[in-house]
């Protein structure tokens, strides 16, 4: 077996992996399985319709205040709507006091930076997030009452109180030390109601609501983790006794629920967004499959979740905030899961620490640190590079008296009908195995170092593509975001000329077919890193100045003597 077919063939390999994973694989779905606890039952379009997990809502919601007389409660309202702020660290959540509901939540844009980003979606109309439902999942009367609002003197925490025609209501809303909201509503002696989180998360614009790159999605945990793509019809409902936590994402952000009291179901809504730049969007129910429009199919999607209640109170913790590992990672939820890494979360996890250590204790830049990693990857593999260069200038010495072997088998290959002759194959391979043998040459040698690169690299794709710590690092000169593309193609251009002189210099093996199929591989790879985040492509272009020094080296020690 000649070593440069299992070149092309693991390159070709790692090529085929990321364009599948890029624009081709899809989301895992929901498996939908009946009764036991912790799985989804997808349920009809109707938010309010039965199913075999969950007790039948009415067909008629009672009125909120029909529980208990609106008399047993002293009339509890605010005069005015105004909203109350509060602060965490950089955290700063703005509620309002009609229906004591999430209107802003603003983090860190940027890890490191000072710009702040808003992950509550705009909408030309409520409910927002901690907005109540009905048994049938529709807006509850007590989102439009002004509560009453009472705010704590350190500024993180605000109780809203509310008894009026609409019903009777508290809610309390906390920072606690870690940056989690509390928050904890009270309808007393009213049941079948529902806590809204979302639809969606961040405001995105309309070309980005279409992007494949900005993921969306609902994940939830029980056993195991699970994503909901938001390309779906049904609503999922999820038993609350099982549920450890529930959120909506995107590739950088995560708001999330964990529940601590009193939740007796999560359900998850789709729905199509109408509108989405300027003054917000408008979020209508996903018709049912064979009832959609041709429009329709084209609108984007969100995602809803409704937490309902087991009785009069309900008691949560929120995460609203970036996917940052270690951040995510020094909670006690497995909040950290929802970082996708792939099947390789292995070696993703130490290359983000190493990464981490050598901007922090080194060099305080995130791209002299993946510089810095690549050179001692490639020190780690030097025994290994070191002996294939070996055999690869052994394999290149004996490539004449394999040249004539196929040359000398070349008439003997196929049978006079032009079919394939196995017995001549099978002989001319026996042959230059023997060749091999004879002169202790690794065919497959020369490609072990790379076939071990091709972990490393996809590793490090993962790790660029969801790393909130380097969205918006920057480098040096044009390049300020290391989890984005080169905007002006320089950093892949310059390491596709590096990977041609990498070929250019390493020996010559194998027939002509394969050596001119070689010299294009490096416009392959150039043409497949254009889109790449920069910080990928700085990884491989380093590695092949490191390659072409270490290849450099190694024939000027290898020349003869004058």
């Amino acid at each position: 077996m000649d070593n440069r077919r299992l070149l092309l063939a693991a390159s070709l390999s790692f090529a085929l992996i990321v364009v599948w994973t890029m624009f081709i694989a899809p989301k895992p779905p929901a498996k939908p399985i009946g009764a036991p606890a912790g799985q989804e039952t997808p349920v009809s379009a109707a938010p309010g319709a039965p199913t075999p997990n969950t007790p039948a809502a009415p067909a008629t919601p009672a009125s909120p205040a029909a529980a208990v007389p609106a008399a047993a409660f002293p009339p509890v309202a605010a005069g005015k709507e105004d909203p109350v702020t509060l602060r965490s660290g950089s955290a700063e959540a703005v509620l309002t006091n009609r229906g004591a509901q999430l209107l802003s939540f603003e983090v860190a844009d940027k890890a490191g930076q000072k710009t702040k980003l808003d992950l509550v979606r705009k909408r030309l109309e409520g409910p927002y997030p901690y907005g109540l439902t009905d048994a049938a999942h529709a807006p509850h009367p007590l989102n439009k009452a002004l509560f009453a609002a009472e705010k704590a003197e350190d500024g993180r925490s605000v109780v809203f109180r509310f008894s009026g025609p609409e019903g009777t209501a508290e809610k309390t809303f906390r920072f606690d030390d870690r940056g989690l909201l509390e928050v904890t509503v009270k309808l007393p002696g009213q049941k079948g109601w529902g806590l809204i989180l979302g639809p969606g998360i961040r405001n995105l614009t309309k070309d980005e609501l279409k992007s494949r790159f900005e993921a969306r999605s609902a994940v939830y945990k029980t056993d195991d983790v699970k994503v909901l793509d938001p390309q779906r019809f049904d609503t999922v409902d999820l038993p609350g006794s099982s549920l450890r936590w529930i959120g909506l994402e995107d590739t950088w952000f995560l708001a999330a629920a964990i529940p601590e009291k009193g939740v007796e179901r999560a359900s998850v809504e789709p729905f199509l967004v109408q509108g989405a730049d300027g003054e917000g969007a408008r979020f209508l129910p996903v018709p049912a499959k064979d009832a959609i429009t041709s429009e329709q199919k084209e609108m984007p999607r969100e995602l809803r979740v409704v937490l309902t209640a087991a009785g009069d109170e309900m008691a949560l913790r929120s995460y609203w905030g970036p996917k940052s590992y270690e951040k995510l990672k020094a909670l006690p939820y497995g909040l950290e899961e929802t970082v996708n890494w792939g099947m390789l979360r292995l070696l993703v996890g130490p290359l983000l620490a190493g990464i981490h250590w050598l901007h922090d204790n080194v060099v305080g830049n995130y791209g002299w640190a993946i510089v810095l990693m690549t050179v001692l990857i490639k020190l780690a593999l030097l025994p290994l590079t070191h002996h294939s260069m070996k055999s690869m200038k052994k394999m290149q010495l004996l490539n004449p008296k394999m040249q004539a072997i196929r040359t000398r088998y070349a008439t003997k290959l196929k049978d006079k009908q032009g079919r394939p002759n196995l017995e001549m194959q099978r002989k001319m391979n026996d042959e230059m195995m023997a060749l091999y043998k004879e002169h202790g040459v690794n065919p497959a040698g020369g490609c072990l170092p790379l076939l071990l690169q091709m972990p490393i690299l996809y590793a490090f794709y993962r790790l660029l593509s969801t790393a909130f710590e380097l969205r918006g690092a920057p480098w040096i000169l044009w390049i300020t975001d290391l989890a984005a593309a080169d905007p002006h193609y320089v950093l892949p251009i310059v390491m596709g000329a590096t990977q041609f002189l990498q070929v250019k210099l390493s020996p010559q093996t194998g027939d002509p077919m394969q050596r001119r199929m070689f010299m294009l591989m490096p416009l392959f790879m150039t043409i497949l890193f254009v889109g790449f985040p920069s910080g990928l492509v700085l990884y491989w272009l380093t590695n092949n100045v490191l390659t072409i020094l270490q290849q450099g080296v190694y024939n000027r020690l290898q020349q003869p003597p004058a």
